[in-house]
């Protein structure tokens, strides 16, 4: 049996609690860089009927139509938020630019920032938004309205995905929630 000395303990101790510190470092680190990692991830793939971006638009469409239904939310704001349209229908690479309205009905100046998703969800790797109003602080005085432009179109590639084949609709949602209470994903 190996006898340690005092000395031994107190080294083999202060590595164990190096080792422990960087530990929680590390995990504390990649808790804070997993929101934004997520979020990249989703953009990417579409998963979770996250939209893909893109600065430029669409080159082609193609002579299949689709229709886009328009869905508008609030949460814990008094405003009034709603699309121009409830339902368009547009061909497949078509770039579109579509209005949304909100209105802030009460008497004080509010803040909200808008969360969007796509369904299905598997449609969100297809539908593409050149520029939009989300994840932005907006800022209505009372009874202030503005128009917010949505620009997007569905990639062509949609129609030689085997389980979206025979799609004829997808929805585009909008939710505005006051600033602070947005939801981290």
């Amino acid at each position: 049996m190996k006898n340690f000395r005092p000395t031994d303990i107190k080294y083999s101790n202060n590595r164990i609690v190096i080792m422990l510190v960087t530990i929680v470092f590390l995990m504390l680190g990649l808790a804070y860089a997993s929101v934004p990692l997520y979020d990249l991830f989703c953009r990417v793939t579409g998963f979770g009927g996250t939209p893909a971006t893109s600065l430029e638009k669409s080159e082609y469409s193609i002579n299949q139509n689709i229709n886009i239904r328009l869905d508008a939310n609030v949460t814990n704001l008094s405003w009034d938020f709603s699309p121009e349209k409830n339902v368009y229908q547009i061909k497949i690479g078509e770039n579109k630019v579509i209005n949304y309205f909100a209105q802030n009905l009460s008497n004080e100046k509010q803040v909200g920032t808008a969360l969007f998703n796509v369904t299905p969800e598997q449609a969100g790797q297809y539908f593409t938004k050149i520029e939009c109003f989300c994840f932005h602080d907006l800022m209505l005085e009372p009874g202030e309205e503005i128009k917010l432009p949505v620009s997007f179109y569905i990639d062509p590639d949609i129609i030689d995905d085997q389980f979206l084949k025979d799609l004829s609709e997808v929805t585009l949602s909008y939710t505005f929630y006051k600033n602070g209470d947005t939801p981290v994903s």
